[in-house]
């Protein structure tokens, strides 16, 4: 995962109380971590959804239009947290407030995503993390006896 500077070890990302942004969550495509800013990763995870999608926490819409052909969703939620989502059409407006779990909008077609595919992307003062911190998703490490 990406390192950010205001994660701590007493910082429980999971227990911020974020929900999915699709119904039934079906992971197409796991998060991976590039190894530097500009090196290849998938920065999200990519979820099977029906025609709709909902904020995964409260916010402010920071952005919602195309990028490289398209349509693209992404929410302030304060505390240095942004997610991003598309391909996702909305008719919600910069500045828009939304609650956990309401509706954002419609998925759509294009970028790398199949259809019915919708990519959740999340970053934390300006780095990509693992969008399953923040919902429960990644299991603590344990450390084993190697010998």
């Amino acid at each position: 995962m990406c390192p950010a500077a205001s994660v701590s070890a007493t910082d429980d990302l999971a227990q911020r109380g974020w929900v999915w942004p699709v119904d039934e969550v079906q992971l197409i495509r796991r998060y991976e971590a590039p190894a530097h800013a500009y090196g290849p990763g998938h920065r999200g995870v990519d979820l099977a959804a029906d025609s709709s999608v909902r904020a995964p926490a409260a916010g402010r819409v920071a952005f919602a239009g195309m990028v490289a052909g398209r349509p693209v969703v992404t929410i302030d939620h304060g505390d240095g947290l942004v997610t991003t989502l598309e391909p996702v059409t909305t008719e919600l407006a910069v500045g828009d407030a939304v609650s956990r779990g309401s509706p954002v909008g419609g998925v759509a077609t294009g970028g790398h995503t199949g259809p019915g595919t919708v990519h959740f992307g999340v970053r934390l003062d300006g780095e990509y993390i693992n969008p399953l911190r923040l919902l429960g998703g990644v299991p603590r490490a344990v450390l084993l006896p190697c010998c």
